[in-house]
């Protein structure tokens, strides 16, 4: 199992009516994110550690909420604002 990201529940739920520009951003940082959880966690599946909170990243036109789950390897995306 490799690390990856996904819309958490849906991108329908998660980035409606967000401009197709916007979610290709907040695609992009997401990338991001899992090339540095992958990094962090180097085996995430044998992670037994209390998991990391939520957090927030900023854009140039809004913001995303994620999830990052360890034992998982995933990146939840769970909220999008633009703004």
């Amino acid at each position: 199992m490799t690390w990856r990201w996904e819309y958490d529940p849906s991108e329908e739920h998660v980035a409606a009516g967000a401009p197709p520009a916007f979610v290709a951003e907040v695609e992009k940082a997401a990338d991001e994110l899992v090339r540095a959880a992958e990094a962090l966690y180097l085996d995430g599946r044998a992670y037994r550690e209390m998991g990391p909170k939520g957090a927030v990243t900023n854009l140039d036109d809004g913001m995303f909420v994620y999830l990052t789950v360890p034992r998982s390897q995933c990146v939840y995306i769970r909220q999008v604002t633009c703004l």
